[in-house]
């Protein structure tokens, strides 16, 4: 298998070490045993089915773990004899901010770490082309400090889509307090951040299992206090996504209500307004009523020309009344 097949299959076999890391094939897996200075990793990126459990044989994997379709999203630690897994979904980015899920299964033994996903996740795909010069450092890692490398990357997944989300309700926010602001219209809009927030919580929660599992003292044997500092930070790393997500939904709340205070300010202003149109029609109607009273005052014999200066007065009036509430502020 070349290079070329690799890349069409979508496995990636490298091995680190602290001169640089190289690309094996399928082929040659099953000669390699990598030292406790070299770490053998294998990504399976919508690999054929029979090419996986190619894989789960040559480096006796538990069958229990092999990722058999359809693939359950729900996030899993298990510990076997000599390797653990753990399944984790990852966030993706739709169109606008209908985020979905990729599921990744990450198995680690004695000096390998093995990844499958069907959809290809950015930080793996940063990582498959890394320059050897730059990837050497990773062959210094264990299993468990590479693996709680990918989590840490896997976590920077939700807070890629917090920051997507925390422009998305900056662009809102700005539009309602504009000076014309986007009315009811902005309600679907506040639904679909709303829908997302849920989503991301809903997607992260679940993986309290996981992250608290890896960080629990029984995982990481004794002595590898280094590896078991990583695991905890690891998880205390989680618990503020799980915050950043919990936030987000509170944004949206708070974009609610930054809209319903800004629409009952716009409702405010035309009540001042029908308020002041209906006063001065009111003080004109009053006028026009005391004009047509049955006396036979002197003012009613100009006829047409008391008329006019009637109807002069309540248009000299209307139009002062415009003037007092503009430079009042009422209009």
């Amino acid at each position: 298998m070349n290079t070329s097949d690799v890349a069409e299959s979508g496995l990636t076999i490298k091995v680190y070490r602290e001169k640089g890391s190289c690309t094996l094939s399928l082929d040659d897996l099953p000669s390699i045993t990598p030292s406790d200075d070299e770490l053998l990793w294998v990504d399976l990126c919508g690999t054929p089915t029979h090419q996986v459990e190619q894989v789960w044989r040559v480096l006796k994997l538990n069958p229990a773990s092999l990722p058999n379709a359809p693939i359950s999203t729900n996030p899993r630690l298990e510990k076997f004899a000599d390797h653990f897994m753990a399944r984790v979904v990852a966030v993706l980015r739709g169109k606008g901010l209908k985020f979905q899920g990729a599921v990744l299964t990450v198995l680690a033994g004695p000096n390998f770490v093995v990844t499958h996903h069907d959809d290809d996740i950015a930080f793996l795909a940063d990582l498959r082309e890394r320059e050897p010069e730059s990837a050497r450092d990773i062959g210094c890692l264990g299993e468990a400090s590479f693996v709680a490398a990918l989590l840490d990357w896997h976590l920077s997944t939700y807070f890629s889509a917090v920051a997507l989300f925390e422009v998305e309700i900056e662009r809102l926010e700005s539009r309602i307090l504009s000076d014309q602001p986007p009315g009811r219209s902005a309600l679907p809009e506040l639904a679909t951040l709303r829908a997302a927030a849920s989503r991301l919580r809903r997607m992260l929660a679940p993986h309290r299992a996981v992250f608290d599992g890896l960080s629990r003292p029984d995982f990481v044997p004794d002595g590898a206090e280094d590896v078991a500092r990583h695991l905890r930070d690891l998880d205390d790393r989680f618990e503020r996504a799980l915050d950043v997500v919990e936030n987000a939904r509170e944004l949206v709340v708070g974009s609610f209500q930054l809209f319903s205070t800004q629409t009952e300010l716009q409702t405010n202003e035309r009540m001042k307004l029908l308020t002041f149109v209906t006063v001065v029609t009111g003080l004109l109607a009053v006028i026009a009523g005391a004009l047509g009273m049955n006396f036979d005052a002197n003012f009613f014999g100009m006829k047409t020309e008391g008329f006019w200066i009637a109807v002069g007065i309540m248009a000299g009036l209307g139009a002062a009344s415009i003037v007092v509430g503009r430079r009042r502020g009422w209009l």
